[in-house]
């Protein structure tokens, strides 16, 4: 434990389920599926479980260390220092990825005259102000903001349904074509993004003051997460239909902005966009904290703190490079990614190293083994 930081499991269960909205809620996920799309988000999450299973059991045997730390115990010091600098890479680039996700969407909806540098700029200041108080300080904040964004979704749900605006049979016929066309959705882009992208709660495992419930609480958020998104998508489906649904930028936004009721509650895309303005943050704060954490942990800087104005300011910069425009940033996002790096990154490398461990159980070489619970 790091200087006597600590996550509580209901601040830990608030973090996961805050990250997995995340951007996933803003672009909509396994959309291509048509109205079969709740069920690839469904079909995602149940990998996603398995994942986290075979994520916790790696740290079961390393309680006390993160990601970055326990690849150098099982691959070596050299190896599993390399790969782990490469983590660290993979945790800001896609920090970044989500930035950009972010300014585009307030662009795009409400801050149309305002230059996409000084959104990003002005959500980067806010996350290295909370970061440089500790992890536990973001950790506080999600418990706050949780119940926020579940208010925001009932009354927002509620008011759909006690509207004429849905229509239940846009969701007929379902798997009118069969699993394939889901499955082939759900693996690997709504698996890799956002259900396997857990694997940066790698870096925060270690923070838990009851590690023994981590892994109950993880498969509880996660499976929180997954009814969401699917009920969500549910909800794009039944309300815009199948078409608007998948041309729509932000699906969220283009529902949201349909409700209409008791003639003078309407226009409620603030509300909308408070939703993903909170999720987003969540997401880019976690992967920017395990990215710079892991820097610092790799090259012996004794507080993390004195690094993050550096990387905020990389964050920044890159989020306005990576692409020339949000067409480019989201074609990159679901053609690129999910093969080239979440892949490796969140599965390859992980069951690479899960396998190792085993043989070095076998042969006797792990010590400070503890069953998983």
């Amino acid at each position: 434990m790091k200087n006597g930081t600590t996550i509580s499991t209901y601040q830990f269960f608030s973090m996961i389920v805050l990250f997995e909205l995340g951007s996933a809620i803003v672009v909509g996920v396994g959309l291509d599926a048509g109205q079969d799309a709740w069920i690839t988000v469904l079909t995602a999450m149940l990998a996603g479980l398995v994942l986290y299973c075979v994520l916790y059991y790696l740290h079961s045997h390393f309680p006390s260390d993160t990601w970055i730390a326990y690849l150098q115990k099982v691959l070596t010091v050299p190896i599993g220092w390399f790969i782990g600098f490469l983590y660290c890479l993979y945790f800001i680039y896609i920090a970044t990825r989500v930035l950009r996700d972010f300014g585009d969407l307030l662009t795009t909806s409400m801050l149309t005259d305002t230059p996409l540098m000084v959104i990003n700029l002005m959500m980067v200041l806010v996350i290295v102000y909370v970061l440089f108080h500790g992890i536990n300080v973001l950790a506080r904040t999600g418990e706050f903001f949780l119940i926020i964004l579940f208010f925001i979704g009932f009354f927002s749900v509620t008011l759909i349904f006690s509207t004429d605006l849905y229509n239940i049979k846009n969701l007929l016929p379902i798997l009118e074509n069969g699993w394939i066309p889901v499955l082939r959705q759900a693996f690997p882009v709504t698996f890799t993004f956002p259900f396997g992208e857990i694997i940066v709660f790698t870096m925060l495992f270690h923070f838990l003051n009851k590690k023994e419930m981590g892994f109950r609480f993880g498969l509880l958020a996660i499976s929180v997460s997954g009814l969401l998104l699917a009920l969500t998508t549910i909800l794009y489906i039944i309300v815009l239909g199948v078409d608007i649904t998948n041309r729509a930028t932000f699906p969220l936004l283009t529902m949201v902005g349909k409700i209409q009721a008791a003639d003078f509650i309407e226009r409620l895309d603030a509300l909308a966009v408070t939703v993903l303005v909170v999720a987003m943050f969540f997401k880019v704060a976690i992967f920017f904290y395990a990215g710079v954490a892991g820097i610092s942990e790799l090259f012996k800087v004794d507080k993390f703190q004195k690094i993050l104005p550096l990387f905020g300011a990389i964050l920044v910069f890159n989020s306005i490079q990576i692409a020339a425009n949000f067409s480019e940033h989201l074609k990159e996002g679901l053609e690129v990614v999910p093969y080239y790096l979440h892949l490796p990154f969140q599965v390859g490398i992980p069951l690479i190293v899960l396998g190792i461990l085993l043989i070095q159980k076998k042969m006797g070489k792990v010590k400070n083994s503890s069953s998983l619970s």
